[in-house]
C-alpha cells in the first residue's frame, strides 16, 4: 500500500494542476449538467463529481469556486449549520463549501477552510475576494495536523478528502481534538460496500480518484468509534453502478477496465455523521481557543504562491 508521503505528493500535484487549469479558464465541462467543470479540470470526466449543487447554490459562489469543486457530495446541504457556529472544511480546495457554509452561519459565525495545496489556496483566496464574505478564513496545512486549537470548532465538514489520506486514523483523531464537546462531524465521502479487486486498491490514479483509498462502510464507523466519536452513521446518497465504474476506469489499462462489472454497486457516496461526546474536553477554554484560531487564520490569509506541477487523468475529488 502507498505511504503517507507518496499519497500527499501526488495529491498535491494533481490538485495543484487542477487549480491552475480552473484559474486559466481551460476546464470546460464534459460530463453533462452544470457542475462538472471540476472533473475536466483534472483532465478527465468522472461521475463521482457530477451534479452535486443546485442552481441556487451555484449562483451563490464565484464560477471558479464551482469549477474547482471536486467532491462527491454536498456536505453544507446536510450538516444543519446554525447561525453563529464555527465550521471547518478539511481539504477545502477552491473554497465552495467554505463559502456556502459562511453564508449559513452568518456574520456572527466563522468558516475555515484547510488545504495543503498552494494553487488551491490562491484560488480560494480569490473566490473569497469575489464573494465579499468577511467571515471566511483559509488556512494552509494538512488534515493530519490541523492548525487550530482544541475545542475550537462546532462542525467539521469535508467533501471526499478523508479517503485521500493514507493515515485516516490520524485525521479522525485531529478532527475530534479540534471539535468542541458536542461538536459535529459531518462529511461526504466515498465508501466501499463489499470486497473490491486488489488491482483497484493498488492503483495510485484510482486512489487520487477517490476510489482505491475508500474505506469500507463498517470500517469507517469502527475508526470513528476508536477515535472517540459517538452516534456515528452513514447515509448513502449515491451508489455507483457498472456504467459509472466504466467511466471512472476509462483512463486505466485494459485489464483494469475489464474489472468494471466486479465493482458494480460496490462504491457509494455517503454522508457520514458523528458527534464528539459532550464531556470530552481537550484542555483549552473556548475564549482562548477562539483567539488562537483568529490569529492562525490571520497569518494564513496571506496570498499563497502558486507552483508548477503535473496532472494525469481520472483524479476526481476532495475539493
Amino acid at each position: 500500500m502507498f505511504t503517507d508521503t507518496s499519497v500527499k505528493e501526488i495529491v498535491r500535484q494533481k490538485y495543484g494542476e487542477a487549480a491552475q487549469r480552473v484559474g486559466q479558464g481551460t476546464s470546460g465541462s464534459c460530463c453533462g449538467g452544470g457542475t462538472t467543470g471540476a472533473s475536466s479540470a483534472l483532465g478527465g470526466c468522472d461521475p463521482i463529481t457530477s451534479n452535486l449543487y443546485d442552481p441556487a447554490q451555484a449562483g451563490a459562489v464565484p464560477e471558479t469556486a464551482m469549477l474547482a469543486s471536486l467532491g462527491c457530495g454536498n456536505p453544507t446541504a446536510l450538516a444543519e449549520l446554525k447561525p453563529g457556529e464555527t465550521v471547518l472544511d478539511l481539504g477545502s480546495g477552491g473554497g465552495i463549501d467554505v463559502l456556502l457554509s459562511a453564508r449559513r452561519v452568518g456574520p456572527t459565525g466563522t468558516a475555515y477552510g484547510l488545504d495543503m495545496t498552494d494553487e488551491m489556496l490562491a484560488l480560494a483566496q480569490e473566490n473569497k475576494r469575489q464573494s465579499g464574505l468577511a467571515n471566511v478564513h483559509f488556512l494552509k496545512g494538512e488534515i493530519e495536523h490541523i492548525p487550530l486549537p482544541a475545542n475550537s470548532v462546532d462542525v467539521i465538514i469535508s467533501n471526499c478528502v478523508i479517503n485521500l489520506a493514507a493515515d485516516k486514523d490520524r485525521v479522525l483523531a485531529e478532527a475530534l481534538r479540534v471539535l468542541k464537546p458536542g461538536g459535529r462531524f459531518a462529511v461526504s465521502d466515498v465508501v466501499v460496500r463489499g470486497e473490491v479487486p486488489p488491482a483497484i486498491r493498488r492503483n495510485m490514479e484510482l486512489w487520487i480518484g477517490c476510489v482505491a483509498g475508500a474505506l469500507g462502510d463498517r470500517e469507517y464507523l469502527d475508526k470513528l468509534a476508536r477515535a472517540g466519536f459517538t452516534d456515528a452513521g452513514i447515509e448513502i446518497t449515491r451508489v455507483y453502478n457498472v456504467d459509472d465504474a466504466r467511466e471512472f476506469l476509462a483512463a486505466q489499462n485494459a485489464d483494469l477496465q475489464q474489472l468494471a462489472a466486479q465493482v458494480d454497486g460496490k462504491f457509494a457516496s455517503g454522508f457520514i455523521r458523528a458527534t464528539k461526546p459532550a464531556g470530552a474536553l481537550a484542555g483549552l477554554a473556548s475564549a482562548a481557543a477562539a483567539g488562537m484560531a483568529s490569529a492562525a487564520a490571520a497569518s494564513a490569509d496571506e496570498p499563497a504562491t502558486a507552483a508548477a506541477s503535473c496532472c494525469g487523468p481520472s483524479a476526481c475529488c476532495g475539493r
